[in-house]
């Protein structure tokens, strides 16, 4: 099985790149977010997830580990083939992707290419409660709650450890922090993202 290939970029087509790798030539399907980071003539290091059936062998290429994982991942959902999940990473970034299934966001993944709102809702029904993707394409902490995979670092991480030492729930926190994040921005600062989440975290009422 290829799982990644370093090489210089011959081609690229409509949904296909063509990699050089030593004199022999991979053809890759990809979506437009990883097309987008390629050039030809330049040198590339994409991560492949290999697919074998009775009449082809077909190769995915992603430019980063924890999309090919979710890549993968996302089929595990009934009614989700290759060309839906390519879909759904095209549309959403994989830290994307894990703020919609940790807030049951139907709309963000219902906007991706061939996927209705039955599918959307399948889709983080499956995923609630089960753990990211880990391992060598994953990004992830073995065995942690989607709504608690948090980004290691920077203003949403320092956000949310702030929230567990309050005393909030790991999982409450990250979701909140998820929520003021989408409000403020993806550039918003740790006490911004703080202040946002209290308010989110407060009882009704």
């Amino acid at each position: 099985m290829i799982a990644r290939l370093r090489g210089s970029v011959a081609a690229i087509g409509d949904g296909q790149a063509l990699v050089d790798v030593g004199g022999v030539g991979y053809l890759l399907h990809a979506g437009s977010r990883t097309l987008s980071r390629l050039s030809v003539g330049e040198a590339a290091e994409i991560f492949v997830e290999t697919q074998m059936s009775e009449n082809a062998i077909k190769l995915f290429g992603f430019a980063q580990a924890d999309e090919r994982a979710w890549f993968s991942r996302l089929q595990d959902a009934p009614g989700v083939g290759a060309k839906v999940a390519l879909a759904i990473l095209d549309t959403l970034a994989p830290n994307e992707l894990m703020d919609a299934l940790a807030l049951g966001d139907v709309a963000s993944i219902q906007r991706a290419n061939g996927v209705g709102k039955k599918l959307a809702e399948r889709i983080i029904t499956e995923f609630k409660g089960k753990p990211p993707p880990s391992g060598l394409f994953g990004t992830f902490t073995p065995g942690a709650d989607p709504a608690v995979a948090a980004p290691q670092s920077g203003a949403r991480a320092d956000a949310v450890s702030a929230l567990v030492n309050l005393g909030y729930g790991q999982a409450d926190a990250a979701r909140a922090v998820a929520q003021a994040a989408r409000d403020l921005g993806e550039g918003a600062k740790e006490g911004d993202l703080i202040r946002v989440a209290l308010k989110g975290l407060a009882p009704a009422g």
